[in-house]
């Protein structure tokens, strides 16, 4: 069964405009699958995860091109980045649009390639596992902003969840095959998923010696998702130097698997905490690699406010990357302990969000939002994402938003 992607429309209007569209995103999100349900005509399909085809693109390139003419769409390119000046040589002499569709899912040398090669001839896409709207089947939604206009047409149409059913879609995780399967074979899901993380796209890595260590580091990780990222505790965890351990984080970052939320500042205050705070991209690896092993026991734990933080913000990152768009995102800390978690930009204005995992929010949730008045730009609306199952005012221009709205 094909789920819906909000993505859809993106790689259209990419596919009318340049030779060259790519998609990158950790394995096993549907980039293959989004790319084969987005246009009826026939268009050849070859991955170089086969070693004939992965062997034949190294070894004469040419020929592969030759072999699987344009229109055509190459999965996991990243595998024979000899291809890059032959597709550049192709394009550039027929300049048709949407000729070569590409997936990647290892990002390492990928984007280096890409750019060198293909610079103002391809449109990048990222993608991640299933949204809440797409779950839902209302792919066709626009980026998350607490904006009035947007909590409105929200409150007429999205319909209340449950606190049991918000923690069970975060333990199950966003991956498509998790969401189809009936069976809940969620523990053998993952394991193999982090085996085979490792095994194919970490193992060739100079930065990565033992693997144990990094299955280490990785679940040491997990369980400070939603925290500022402290090498040195990391590094001190898990038993290697702190240089390591920021080699391993941008191969986590560059995997599409964790993102690294900046601190918004300006030149007008000194007093903001510098350092980002990490989160996991899928709330359901976080929950594998930390050992909470059902929804009940996650929801009623210690992890729950951060595993609930977690699922916010990367429900909001999806929504603009899934829609093409690069999110202006950010989260604020002072020396005086203020703290917003999240931070959205638009058009000049500062949208302030709050995440709470109670249902019941008050206007003190909200207090600390006057202090981007330091920052010398105009507020936006701004809220509580939090349990609550409607949609309230909350105090001067700001909102008690349900989860369900994301």
């Amino acid at each position: 069964m094909y789920i819906k992607r909000t993505i859809e429309k993106s790689i259209k209007e990419s596919s009318d405009f340049f030779p060259v569209v790519l998609i990158t995103g950790p394995r096993q999100v549907g980039k293959t699958t989004v790319f084969q349900n987005c246009e009826k005509k026939k268009r050849t399909y070859v991955s170089l995860d086969t070693l004939d085809n992965r062997r034949l693109a190294q070894t004469d390139p040419r020929d592969f091109l030759e072999r699987y003419p344009a229109p055509v769409l190459i999965d996991e390119i990243q595998y024979a980045p000899e291809l890059f000046p032959y597709i550049k040589s192709i394009v550039d002499e027929d300049k048709k649009s949407g000729a070569y569709w590409i997936t990647g899912s290892q990002q390492f040398e990928l984007m280096k390639n890409v750019t060198e090669s293909l610079a103002g001839r391809v449109g990048i896409l990222s993608l991640q596992g299933l949204s809440q709207t797409e779950k839902n089947g209302t792919p066709k939604q626009p980026p998350f902003l607490p904006t009035t206009e947007y909590l409105s047409v929200k409150s007429k149409n999205e319909k209340k969840i449950s606190v049991q059913k918000i923690f069970k879609t975060i333990w199950k995780g966003s991956y498509p095959k998790l969401f189809t399967d009936k069976d809940n074979r969620w523990e053998l899901f993952y394991g193999a998923y982090v085996k085979t993380y490792i095994e194919r796209d970490v193992r060739q890595l100079k930065t990565v010696q033992n693997e144990l260590d990094f299955m280490k580091f990785m679940t040491a990780l997990a369980a400070r998702t939603g925290q500022l990222l402290n090498y040195s505790d990391l590094a001190k965890d898990v038993g290697v130097a702190v240089n390591t351990i920021r080699a391993w984080i941008s191969v986590l970052q560059t995997s599409g698997l964790i993102y690294l939320l900046q601190p918004y500042s300006n030149n007008l205050t000194n007093r903001v905490i510098k350092t980002p705070k990490v989160y996991f991209m899928d709330t359901g690896i976080a929950c594998y690699l930390t050992k909470w092993n059902s929804p009940e026991t996650l929801e009623a734990g210690a992890f729950a406010g951060a595993i609930f933080e977690t699922y916010v913000v990367s429900e909001i990152i999806k929504s603009y990357w899934h829609n093409g768009k690069e999110p202006a995102v950010y989260f604020y800390r002072d020396h005086d302990a203020k703290e917003i978690d999240v931070i959205l930009e638009e058009n000049g204005k500062l949208y302030p969000l709050e995440i709470k995992k109670k249902s019941n929010p008050d206007k003190s949730d909200v207090a600390v939002f006057t202090t981007l008045k330091r920052f010398g730009k105009e507020a936006g609306s701004g809220g509580v994402i939090c349990s609550a199952p409607t949609y309230l005012p909350l105090g001067e221009n700001a909102f008690i938003i349900p989860v369900g709205y994301l």
